[in-house]
C-alpha cells in the first residue's frame, strides 16, 4: 500500500552541533532535577521531557522546513520508538501478573541464586520482564537487614542490563538491531563469550561482598517484616503469553509478506503493524485474565511504564539532530568522533566502539545510542552481521553491558530504582550508583576489551 511520497529530508553534513544542545539539556534534568527537586520531577517530568522536545522540534522545523522535519520526526516514532515502548509495555503488563509469593532469608547464597536466575531470564522475557518478576521478591527477601542497597545495585547490573544481552527479547537496543534486520539469534552466537565473562566476574564477587555485609548485621536489628514463608507461583497462565510474546518478535523477523504502508515518507512493513498489534493484544489479555489480588501483592502500578515512556518519548525526539549528524559521517559536525572509531585505512576499531556505544549508553539511554553507532558503522545489517561482525558485537556488547553504568543507561535501570525506593530501600543517589558502577563495572569492561576486542 502506498501514500503520499514526502520528499523533505535533514541533510545531517549541514547541521551544527548546536541542535543537540536539548538532548544534552534533557539528559541534565534528568540526572539533577529528580535530587534537587524531586517533588517537582515527579509531577512534571513529562512537562520537563516536552519542553525540551519543542525546543528542539520548533526551531528545527523553521530552520529544516516543517515537511522535512515531520518526516524524520514520523521515522524515528514508527520505526523506533513506539515498537520500543510496546515492547517494554507488553512485557512490563504481563510479568506484572506473575506473583511469585512467600519469602525466603535473603542470605548470601540464596541472593547470589537469585542474580543467576534473573540474569538467565533476562534474555528470555526481557530485562524488564526479569527485573519486574524478581526484584520485589528479592527486596522482600532481603528487608530484614539494615544494608541491603548492594544487593539492588547488583541487580541492575545483571538482571536488569548485563543478562539482556543474548536475545532481541533481551535488551531494548537489540530489539532495535533487530528491527534494522539483525538475525535473532545473532548476538546469542556473538556476544555469549562476553556475557560469560562477565557473569563470571560479578556473581562471586557478589556473594562476597554480601557475605561481607552480611557478617556485620547488627544482632539486635529489627523484627523482618516479612518472615520467611513458603515459596510459590501464581499467575501461571501469563506465561504463554510472555512465550507469545517471543512468538511475535520471531515471526515477525521470519515473515515478510512484503506488504508496507507509507507513514508521511516512512515505510512501515505490514509484519511490524502485526507484531505490535499482538502485542498491545497479549498485554490487554493478561489485564483480563490476571485476578486483581496478584497484581496488587506485586505492588504493581502503572507510574514506571508511563514515566518510561513519556521521557523516553523527549529522547528520541531530541536525538533526531544527533543521529542525522552522526550518519553524515566525517562529512558531519561529529567528524573527530567518527575519526576515533575508525584506523587510518578507515577500517573500523571495535574497541573503541565498544566504549564509545557504551560511555554514551550510560546517559543517553542504550537503545538510541545503539541506532547511533548501528548507523555509524554502516547501518547495512548484513554487512555488519558478516564482514564487521566484531564491529557489531562491540556495539552490541557497548549499549547492553554499559547501560549499567547509570540510572538512565537503560529502562529496567529506573523501575527498579522507583520500586526499590517505593520499598524503603536506600538507594545511592545518580552519583553515588555510579561511584559503585564505575568501581565494580570499569574493570570488568576493561578485561573484556582486552579479551576480545583489541
Amino acid at each position: 500500500m502506498t501514500g503520499p511520497a514526502i520528499s523533505g529530508h535533514v541533510d545531517g553534513a549541514a547541521l551544527s552541533l548546536v541542535w543537540v544542545a536539548p538532548l544534552v539539556g534533557l539528559l541534565l534534568s534528568i540526572a539533577i532535577l529528580p535530587l534537587a527537586a524531586p517533588r517537582l520531577w515527579h509531577r512534571h517530568y513529562g512537562k520537563v521531557a516536552a519542553f525540551w522536545a519543542l525546543l528542539l522540534l520548533v526551531p528545527f522545523a523553521l530552520a529544516e522546513g516543517p515537511e522535512a522535519v515531520a518526516s524524520e520526526a514520523i521515522h524515528a516514532a514508527a520505526l523506533e520508538y513506539v515498537p520500543f515502548v510496546i515492547l517494554l509495555f507488553a512485557l512490563f503488563t504481563i510479568s506484572g501478573g506473575v506473583l511469585v509469593r512467600g519469602n525466603i532469608h535473603g542470605s548470601p547464597a540464596v541472593n547470589t541464586g537469585l542474580l543467576a536466575i534473573g540474569t538467565l531470564l533476562a534474555s528470555v522475557i526481557g530485562t524488564t520482564g526479569a527485573s519486574m518478576v524478581l526484584i520485589r521478591p528479592l527486596i522482600r527477601a532481603n528487608d530484614g537487614r539494615r544494608r541491603n542497597a548492594h544487593v539492588v545495585v547488583f541487580f541492575i547490573f545483571l538482571v536488569s542490563n548485563i543478562g539482556g544481552s543474548l536475545t532481541p527479547l533481551g535488551d531494548p537496543p537489540l530489539f532495535l538491531g533487530f528491527l534494522q534486520g539483525v538475525d535473532f539469534f545473532w548476538t546469542t552466537r556473538h556476544v555469549a563469550f562476553e556475557t560469560a565473562i562477565l557473569v563470571a566476574i560479578l556473581l562471586p564477587l557478589f556473594y562476597l561482598l554480601d557475605r561481607w555485609f552480611f557478617a556485620r548485621e547488627e544482632p539486635s536489628k529489627p523484627r523482618d517484616p516479612t518472615p520467611d514463608s513458603t515459596v510459590g507461583l501464581s499467575g501461571l497462565r501469563n506465561l504463554p503469553l510472555l512465550a507469545g510474546v517471543i512468538g511475535a518478535i520471531l515471526l515477525s523477523g521470519l515473515w515478510n509478506p512484503g506488504v508496507s504502508f507509507d507513514l508521511y515518507g516512512t515505510r512501515v512493513p505490514l509484519q511490524a503493524v502485526a507484531r505490535d498489534v499482538a502485542l498491545v493484544a497479549l498485554a490487554l489479555i493478561s489485564l483480563a485474565i490476571t485476578p486483581t489480588e496478584y497484581r496488587e501483592r506485586n505492588g504493581f502500578e502503572w507510574e514506571p511504564i508511563v514515566e518510561v515512556a513519556k521521557l523516553f518519548a523527549g529522547i528520541f525526539a531530541t536525538l533526531i539532530p544527533a543521529i542525522l549528524i552522526l550518519k553524515a559521517g566525517l562529512d558531519g559536525a561529529a567528524a573527530p568522533l567518527v575519526a576515533l572509531v575508525s584506523d587510518e585505512a578507515g577500517a573500523p576499531r571495535p574497541a573503541m566502539y565498544f566504549w564509545l556505544t557504551g560511555l554514551l549508553s550510560s546517559i543517553l539511554d542504550n537503545a538510541p545510542t545503539y541506532l547511533v553507532f548501528f548507523n555509524l558503522a554502516g547501518g547495512n545489517a548484513a554487512e555488519l552481521m558478516t564482514a564487521k561482525a566484531h564491529t557489531l558485537a562491540a556495539i552490541s556488547g557497548g549499549a547492553v553491558f554499559m547501560g549499567a553504568l547509570t540510572y538512565i543507561g537503560n529502562a529496567p535501570n529506573f523501575m527498579v530504582l522507583a520500586i526499590a525506593r517505593n520499598r524503603g530501600v536506600a538507594m545511592p543517589s545518580f552519583f553515588g550508583y555510579m561511584a559503585w558502577s564505575w568501581g565494580v563495572l570499569a574493570p570488568c569492561f576493561a578485561l573484556v576489551t582486552w579479551a576480545t576486542f583489541l
